[in-house]
C-alpha cells in the first residue's frame, strides 16, 4: 500500500542555477500520484522517499550560483524537476529557468494551478493550430473533460485565440464552463455527448481530449478532414494508434501530447492572470498538515479545476 507521511527533512540548499523557495502553494496533478502509484516506473520515483509535487509558488529565500534575474524576496511561480519533485513541503529548490516572477495580482494558489495543467492546454491548443496573437484562424475545437484542472484552462485559453469551442463536462459544470465562454456544452453522460458531435453540426479540427475511454472510433466520425485528437494523458493503445496514422499518412490523426515546460510559457499564462484575461479556478484548499486529504480528492478524479495545498505560516 502506497503511504504518505509528513517527516521532518533537511532544509534543501540550492545549486547552480538554483532557487531556494520558502513554499505558499503547490497544486497536484494527477502526473503525482500516479507517480505514488507506481504507473511512471522505471523513470519515476528516482528514489525513495519522495516528496511528491511539481507546481509550486513562493518567495525567494536564496540564490545559487549564476543567478541573477532574482533575489530574495522575490515572490515567483515555478516547475519543480520532475525527477526530484519536492512541492509537498515547506522549502523547496527551483530550476531558475522554469521560475518566473509572480505580480501582485496573481495570488500564490493562483499561480500554483498553472505550470502543468494550464502549460499543457497552451500547447495543445498550439498543436491545433491555436494563436493568441490575432493572427490565427478560426477553428472549431473540442475540449472533452472540460472542468478539470487543464479542460477549465483550455476552454479560457481557446476563447483569448478566438476559436469556436465546444466541451463536454458533468451535469453540474455545464454552467461553469459556459460562463469560461464555451460556445456549446454538452453532458458526457446523455447520448448527445458520448457522441461527441456537435449540437450546431460543426467538424472540429481539433481536440483537446483530457478525459479516458473514448475510443478513436468515437472521434473519427466528429473530426474535419485533417482534425486532430491531441490526448494529454496517452496510453500505450494510444500511442500505437498514433504510429500506425504516421506510416500510414492518414488525414485525421491522434497525436499524443507530452508537456515540453518551459520559461516562455510560464510567463505568457502568468502574465494573462495578472491581466484578468484568464482565471485558476479552484476546487480545494488544504494546508500541508492536511496534504493527504489533498492527495485523496485528487485520486477520486472529480475535482472541478485545481486543488491546492496552502503551507501553513
Amino acid at each position: 500500500m502506497s503511504l504518505m507521511q509528513l517527516v521532518e527533512v533537511p532544509v534543501p540548499a540550492a545549486k547552480k542555477n538554483e532557487l531556494l523557495l520558502k513554499l505558499e502553494a503547490a497544486s497536484i496533478n494527477p502526473v503525482d500520484w500516479k507517480v505514488q502509484k507506481g504507473m511512471l516506473r522505471p523513470f519515476l520515483p528516482r528514489k525513495l522517499p519522495f516528496i511528491p509535487v511539481t507546481d509550486v509558488a513562493g518567495v525567494v529565500v536564496d540564490v545559487g550560483p549564476g543567478v541573477d534575474g532574482f533575489q530574495a524576496g522575490d515572490q515567483v511561480v515555478a516547475m519543480l524537476n520532475s525527477f526530484y519533485g519536492g512541492g509537498l513541503a515547506e522549502y523547496a529548490v527551483a530550476s531558475e529557468n522554469l521560475t518566473v516572477k509572480r505580480p501582485p495580482q496573481v495570488s500564490a494558489a493562483e499561480g500554483a494551478g498553472l505550470p502543468i495543467a494550464a502549460g499543457t492546454a497552451l500547447q495543445a491548443l498550439r498543436t491545433i493550430g491555436a494563436k493568441f496573437d490575432g493572427t490565427g484562424k478560426p477553428l472549431n475545437v473540442l475540449i472533452t473533460a472540460a472542468s478539470g484542472g487543464v479542460g477549465l484552462y483550455a476552454v479560457q485559453l481557446a476563447k483569448l485565440a478566438g476559436l469556436h469551442v465546444t466541451a463536454t463536462c458533468g451535469a453540474r459544470n455545464v454552467e461553469l464552463v459556459k460562463s469560461l465562454g464555451a460556445d456549446e456544452v454538452l453532458d458526457y453522460r446523455t447520448a448527445e455527448g458520448a457522441s461527441l458531435q456537435s449540437p450546431s453540426g460543426k467538424k472540429y479540427d481539433g481536440v483537446v481530449h483530457c478525459a479516458v475511454g473514448i475510443s478513436w472510433l468515437t472521434f473519427e466520425p466528429v473530426l474535419a478532414n485533417t482534425g486532430r485528437v491531441i490526448d494529454i494523458t496517452p496510453n500505450f493503445t494510444a500511442i500505437l494508434k498514433s504510429a500506425l496514422h504516421k506510416v500510414t499518412f492518414a488525414s485525421k490523426r491522434l497525436v499524443p501530447l507530452l508537456l515540453s515546460p518551459n520559461k516562455a510559457d510560464l510567463e505568457f499564462l502568468v502574465g494573462l492572470l495578472k491581466d484578468g484575461k484568464m482565471k485558476t479556478l479552484i476546487d480545494s484548499r488544504f494546508p500541508l498538515s492536511e496534504a493527504s486529504k489533498a492527495w485523496g480528492k485528487s485520486i477520486e478524479g472529480h475535482a472541478t479545476g485545481k486543488i491546492i495545498v496552502q503551507m501553513e505560516g
